[in-house]
């Protein structure tokens, strides 16, 4: 089995990563700017939202059922 040699000429990845400093991968690194959370942190984030969405929307539910008066 021959093992292929990767040629920085003709590799595709190795110029987008060497462009220009706007790209999307640029977003990715740890030098990005802006705010930097793990992605469990934003796991747990995304539950609470969804969480108190749904809290929410069985709230006024049940309120309009009831009459309103709480």
């Amino acid at each position: 089995m021959h093992r292929r040699r990767l040629d920085n000429r003709n590799s595709s990845t190795s110029t987008v990563i060497r462009g220009g400093g706007s790209n999307m991968l640029r977003f990715y690194t740890d030098d990005a700017p802006g705010l930097k959370i793990s992605p469990t942190m934003v796991l747990v984030m995304s539950f609470c939202f969804i969480g108190f969405t749904t809290l929410h929307v069985f709230d006024k539910l049940y309120r309009s059922k009831s009459g309103g008066v709480v």
